[in-house]
C-alpha cells in the first residue's frame, strides 16, 4: 500500500468520523419572510458550531400549529427546534411539553428581553421559549386625510376621538374608508382584534369561575360599537377581510385609519409597497379611560420540545437566532429597519434602529402597555391579551368569530351573535370540565 493512498484512508476516515459525530437539528418553523431570512443565513450559525448540522422543515402556519402539536403531544420527537406563538407556550409549559431554556449561554443577557414579551413566554419564572420577533397592535394613520379635515391625532387617543375621526375622513364615493379593521372568523384574525378591543372596554371572556361573559354589557358596547363603526366608515366585505387583506388596502390608499399589528409599520412606510408611505402616522391603540388599551400582545418563539434528544444543541441553535449578535447579522445584510422587532430593549436604544426605524417608539410603547398576567379591567382567571391560554381556546376563538363575523356581515344581530357566543362557550367550558 503506498502512502498516498494510506493517507487518502485516512482523510476518507476522518470525514466518515466527523459526519457521524455531527448533531442535526431538525427545526420546524413558518414560511413568514422573517424566518426564510434565517434559514438563509444559517451559515453563520454552522460556522461557529460546525460540529452541528441543521434541517428545516417550513409550513404554512395552520399546518405548521397541527403537526407540531402532534408531535408534542406524543412526545414523538420528530422535531429538535419549534416555531411556537405566545398561546401555546404557558399551555405547554404547564403541560411538561417544553424544556426550560437555561442553557442559552453566559453572554445571552436574557435581562435584555422586552419584559411584556418575556412575561408571555415564561412559567414559573423559567423562560420556556425565546422570542425571533415580538408585536403588538397600534394606530397607522393617514397624516394627509387627518391634516385635510382638521384633525390631530392625540399619541394614546379614546376609542370615541377614533370613530368620530374614522367617520369624518370616509370619502365612500371616492373609495377612501376612515378605518380598516379585521372581520375575517378566527381566533387569531377577528378575535384576535376583539378580544383585544374588549379589554378596553372592561370585557372578558370568563370571570374567575370560568362562567362565559358574552352576557354582559361590557361584551354588548364592545360589539355594537364595532359594528356601527364599520358600517359608517368601514370597507364593503369588511367581514372577509384579515391582516393581509386590510394592509392591502392601506397600502393603496384605501384606509384612512387600521389598527392592526405593529409589525406592519414597517410595510406601510415601504415606498417599494406603499403608496402612502410617506403619508402615515401612528398612535398607541386607543381606550375608554378604564386603564386598559385595546392592543394585543404576540411572539413567533423558538422553544424545545421535551421529546428532543438533543437539547443542548437546539438551545445553542436558539441562542444564536434570538441574539443580539443575530440582529447585527440581519442588519448588515438587510438595513436595521427590517431586523427583527419587538424582542430587545437594545435594539430600541439603538440610534441607527431608531433613525431606519420611525415607528420604534410607539412599537416598544405599544409592546409595554400590555400585560399577558393582567389583561382585563376586571380579574380573570386566565393569562392572555387577545387569546385565553387554554387547549380549548382555538376551537372556541374561532366558533366565536364566526358568530361576530356574521355580526358584521348583517347576517345576524349584535344580540343574537352575543347570545350564541354564550351558549357556544357555556357548553365548551362545560364540556372540557371547568364549569358545573
Amino acid at each position: 500500500m503506498t502512502l498516498r493512498s494510506v493517507l487518502l484512508g485516512m482523510s476518507s476516515l476522518f470525514v466518515l468520523v466527523s459526519a457521524a459525530g455531527a448533531e442535526t437539528l431538525t427545526v420546524a418553523t413558518v414560511n413568514n419572510g422573517d424566518m426564510v431570512r434565517m434559514q438563509k443565513l444559517t451559515g453563520d450559525f454552522t460556522a461557529r458550531y460546525p460540529d452541528i448540522k441543521v434541517e428545516w422543515v417550513t409550513l404554512e402556519e395552520n399546518v405548521l400549529r397541527q403537526k407540531v402539536t402532534t408531535d408534542i403531544a406524543t412526545k414523538g420527537g420528530q422535531f429538535d427546534v419549534l416555531t411556537i406563538g405566545t398561546y401555546e407556550v404557558p399551555i405547554w409549559a404547564k403541560q411538561g411539553w417544553l424544556v426550560a431554556l437555561d442553557k442559552l449561554g453566559a453572554g445571552y443577557d436574557v435581562d435584555d428581553l422586552l419584559p411584556a414579551i418575556r412575561s408571555g413566554l415564561s412559567a414559573d419564572g423559567k423562560l420556556y421559549a425565546a422570542p425571533f420577533y415580538g408585536e403588538s397592535s397600534m394606530v397607522m394613520y393617514r397624516t394627509d386625510l387627518f391634516a385635510k379635515a382638521g384633525l390631530t391625532m392625540p399619541a394614546a387617543p379614546t376609542w370615541d376621538f377614533v370613530a368620530e375621526a374614522a367617520r369624518k375622513i370616509t370619502d365612500k364615493p371616492g373609495e377612501v374608508y376612515g378605518i380598516c379593521l379585521r372581520g375575517k372568523a378566527g381566533w387569531g384574525e377577528n378575535m384576535a382584534f376583539l378580544t383585544a378591543t374588549s379589554n378596553s372596554f372592561g370585557a372578558r371572556w370568563f370571570d374567575e369561575k370560568w362562567q362565559p361573559q358574552f352576557g354582559s354589557a361590557e361584551w354588548k358596547t364592545t360589539l355594537d360599537f364595532y359594528v356601527k363603526l364599520m358600517k359608517d366608515a368601514g370597507p364593503p366585505g369588511a367581514s372577509s377581510n384579515g391582516f393581509n387583506e386590510n394592509l392591502a388596502l392601506f397600502q393603496s390608499g384605501k384606509c384612512g385609519m387600521w389598527i392592526d399589528a405593529t409589525v406592519a409599520a414597517s410595510f406601510v412606510s415601504n415606498p417599494k409597497e406603499s403608496k402612502v408611505a410617506d403619508k402615515v402616522g401612528y398612535a398607541l391603540a386607543p381606550d375608554t379611560g378604564l386603564g386598559k388599551r385595546g392592543n394585543w400582545l404576540w411572539a413567533w418563539s423558538l422553544a424545545v420540545p421535551a421529546g428532543s434528544k438533543k437539547t443542548e444543541a437546539a438551545q445553542k441553535f436558539i441562542a444564536w437566532a434570538t441574539s443580539k449578535d443575530y440582529l447585527a447579522l440581519v442588519a448588515s445584510k438587510e438595513g436595521w429597519a427590517n431586523v427583527p422587532p419587538g424582542t430587545r430593549a437594545s435594539l430600541y436604544a439603538n440610534p441607527e434602529y431608531q433613525k431606519a426605524a420611525p415607528f420604534a417608539k410607539m412599537t416598544l410603547d405599544s409592546i409595554n402597555s400590555a400585560d399577558p398576567t393582567r389583561p382585563t379591567v376586571k380579574p380573570v382567571p386566565y393569562v392572555g391579551v387577545q387569546f385565553v391560554a387554554i387547549p380549548e381556546f382555538q376551537g372556541l376563538g374561532t366558533a366565536v368569530g364566526q358568530q361576530f363575523s356574521a355580526a358584521l356581515a348583517g347576517q345576524k344581530s349584535v344580540d343574537d351573535a352575543l347570545k350564541a357566543a354564550q351558549d357556544l362557550a357555556v357548553r365548551e367550558m362545560t364540556k372540557a370540565g371547568y364549569i358545573k
